[in-house]
């Protein structure tokens, strides 16, 4: 199905459907309601353009740290914390340290909370399985100079007795 006139702009679109409509033109209402887009982001009028998203346009402008963590895992090596702050230099120390350096608000492991909600829902046999890795881990292979150490110490033990 083609349209017989180009369309133009988005004004144009909707006193094409209108015609579509009035003349039961069912195949050029179904184009060009399919060309239409549910997200306004789409549009023309609503994009940034090279200044990036909303957010970080905001930020420059009114000269705003980098959002808070909200969300940290435990095993991430960049994880703050200014519990020692507070033990050391008291209240005052902390709430200055948690301005410049914000702590993430909640500390869990890599396991989403969905997850764990269904699992603490679960009998300890079924949480055991989800929380053990699948397959046990390898042994390392020791390095060649300690095969050849401890084949020598074995050879020496061998010629003593």
């Amino acid at each position: 199905m083609q349209i017989a006139s180009p369309l133009i702009n988005e004004l144009q679109c909707g006193e094409r459907l209108n015609h579509a409509i009035e003349h039961g033109r069912r195949g050029e209402f179904a184009l060009l309601l399919a060309m239409l887009s549910q997200d306004a982001r789409d549009m023309v009028q609503f994009t940034l353009g090279e200044e990036g998203t909303v957010d970080a346009k905001l930020r420059r402008q009114f000269e705003l740290p980098p959002a808070q963590t909200l969300v940290a895992d435990v095993a991430d090596d960049s994880l703050i914390n200014n519990g020692g702050e507070f033990h050391e230099l008291g209240l005052r120390g902390f709430a200055l340290q948690q301005a410049l350096k914000p702590e993430a608000l909640v500390t869990r492991g890599p396991i989403p909370v969905t997850m764990l909600d269904a699992l603490n829902n679960t009998d300890p046999l079924c949480k055991s399985r989800y929380l053990e890795p699948q397959h046990p881990a390898l042994p390392e292979i020791p390095h060649f100079n300690d095969r050849l150490s401890g084949q020598r110490a074995l050879a020496q033990r061998m010629a003593q007795a």
